[in-house]
């Protein structure tokens, strides 16, 4: 996989996944507000149980060696262990993970689960907003939420960038798209079994 640039007026990957995964990133999105999870911190735990079965199955997407390469960065972007100590902040043990599928290891496949888990970023700076309404902060109980120093913005147009860079066959930006669709698909999940059977 080597750097190429996209064919001119030829929208890139990134933009492309967001045509792709619309259906399901709006359902999602719903379905998070609409189970009021930042009005209680009971519900803010219930999210951030959410938030930490998911990033614990992307964790081996942060430490590929293959994925690091192909985006700068990489390892440094995981938030694993802030959202572990938000938990900790909100009186939540660690959850157990309970094996859900997760990222198959394939290079193809991670990057469209880190597109998903990326571009939750963007939508974090409105989270944060309502976990302040509750008492949580950059430094207590939301610390996964806060914007990286660069600013959201600017933190993912790089990941992008780097993203849209990334040389790849048909079979493999397909794979791509599979893989956007399962992290979406893989948080819905969470959503139903930990937020809306809750209400």
């Amino acid at each position: 996989m080597n750097p190429v640039q996209p064919e001119q007026g030829e929208p890139g990957r990134a933009k492309r996944l967001k045509a792709a995964t619309h259906g399901t990133h709006d359902r999602l999105d719903r379905s998070i507000m609409e189970a009021a999870s930042f009005a209680t911190i009971e519900g803010y735990r219930r999210f951030a149980e959410i938030q930490y079965h998911l990033h614990h199955a992307v964790a081996p997407l942060y430490a590929d060696a293959r994925l690091q390469a192909l985006l700068p960065g990489l390892e440094g972007r995981q938030r694993l262990a802030l959202i572990s100590a938000d938990l900790a902040d909100v009186g939540s043990a660690i959850p157990a993970v309970d094996g859900a599928s997760g990222p198959d290891g394939d290079v193809a496949t991670g990057l469209g689960w880190l597109y998903v888990v990326e571009g939750s970023n963007m939508g974090a700076a409105l989270l944060r907003k309502e976990a302040a309404k509750i008492g949580l902060s950059d430094d207590y109980g939301a610390r996964h939420l806060a914007p990286a120093e660069a600013g959201p913005a600017a933190h993912w147009r790089a990941f992008t960038a780097a993203l849209d860079a990334v040389a790849l066959d048909p079979e493999e930006e397909a794979r791509v798209v599979v893989g956007a669709n399962a992290a979406f698909a893989h948080v819905q999940a969470l959503v139903d079994a930990r937020l809306s059977a809750a209400l």
